[in-house]
């Protein structure tokens, strides 16, 4: 059976675009069918031979067991400068065209294609590759999704989903991500009787987990343009709490094994002399400890350099102060990736758990 192919657009960038295509295209792989992926248009890329392949391609191979073919999962990506080139002289019909002949080949191949959108609705339109464009040029059926609230959420729905009116493109359906739990039955309601009212279809309401905020050490070091002076192995150590060691006390360790210390360097002993009386009162043979920033170019004292080689924990250095570090770590914009594999293993769970996918499955035979 064939299934019409869906085309995951979202009202902004880092609200859940890679989250729920990953739990659509796991949820459809485990019915048994063919999924195909394709990210018609990115931005953020790695290089592959002499190709450029969208970043979130990579982790979609993993998950549905394909070698990645740029032009089949990945045929536009427009990076640095691509619209000065665009200006300038070119004919974006060359876009146009790359997109159709992979949508050619990925329906051949498969049950379904699940086609990941990038950023806003608008975005790519002036490479005439706009989210709604390119939706319409794949004839799919558009699930968009949305950051929880009530008001804000309708709000930004309203104006987002007018490129697609526009174009005519079908919407199958909303989901509503990163909603704070207590407030799940309040958006069901309020959200879900705007939708009803608009002829739109509620999918799925998903909690906020903060497990998928957690960022990585090496993503703290680039944030904050630190260096990772000590065991750099370890910067895929994830962070769930960060602690500044002035303020350090007892009850900051409590709970957590994956702490980061930011810290200057005139006071690390006092709070590393803290974390090893915790972990000795609680008779913890490791450190709760990911990572330390350190801020400034001191030298390590002794005991905090000893404590630093015995536990093989990644040191950052940065020229920040910890005020400066501290905020510059708070604006961190995390991203599901292949070093992340508990928030994939998670993101799927969610998607899962909290949205319809029976009507999904049947919303989607052709």
């Amino acid at each position: 059976m064939k299934y019409k192919n869906i085309y995951v657009a979202a009202t902004s960038q880092h609200v859940g675009k890679t989250t729920t295509t990953l739990g659509l295209a796991s949820t459809f792989n485990k019915l048994g069918l063919k999924v195909g992926y394709c990210k018609p248009v990115g931005q953020k890329h790695i290089t592959i031979g002499d190709k450029q392949v969208d970043k979130d391609t990579v982790l979609f191979a993993d998950l549905l067991k394909f070698d990645v073919n740029p032009e089949i999962h990945s045929p536009v990506i427009l990076g640095k400068g691509a619209s000065k080139m665009i200006l300038t002289d070119f004919n974006t019909d060359v876009y146009q065209q790359m997109i159709s002949d992979a949508n050619v080949f990925l329906n051949k191949e498969n049950d379904i294609v699940i086609y990941e959108g990038t950023g806003h609705p608008g975005v790519g339109s002036i490479a005439g590759a706009s989210n709604a464009t390119v939706a319409k040029a794949l004839n799919c059926s558009v699930i968009m999704v949305v950051e929880g609230g009530i008001g804000s959420t309708i709000d930004m729905l309203n104006m987002c989903m007018a490129l697609f009116r526009e174009q005519d493109v079908p919407i199958l359906g909303v989901i509503i991500n990163k909603v704070i739990p207590d407030k799940i039955p309040a958006v069901k309601q309020y959200v879900g009787k705007w939708l009803e009212q608009n002829g739109l279809r509620l999918l799925g309401v998903i909690p906020y987990d903060e497990t998928l905020a957690y960022p990585l050490v090496w993503t703290v070091a680039k944030a904050i343009g630190g260096e990772l002076e000590c065991y750099p192995e370890k910067g895929y150590q994830k962070i769930e709490k960060i602690i500044a060691g002035s303020l350090a006390d007892y009850e900051d360790f409590k709970g957590s094994e994956n702490s980061l210390l930011v810290v200057g360097p005139r006071v690390i002993d006092q709070a590393v002399k803290k974390i090893s009386t915790y972990s000795e009162f609680h008779k913890i043979e490791g450190s709760p400890l990911s990572g330390i920033v350190i801020t400034g170019k001191e030298e390590l004292p002794k005991f905090s350099k000893k404590f630093i080689d015995k536990h093989k924990i990644p040191l950052i250095r940065t020229q920040l102060d910890t005020y400066g570090a501290v905020v510059k770590m708070s604006k961190i914009e995390v991203k599901i990736n292949r070093k992340t594999p508990w928030k994939i293993t998670k993101a799927i769970e969610l998607i899962r758990e909290n949205t319809n996918v029976k009507e999904l499955v049947k919303l989607s035979r052709i």
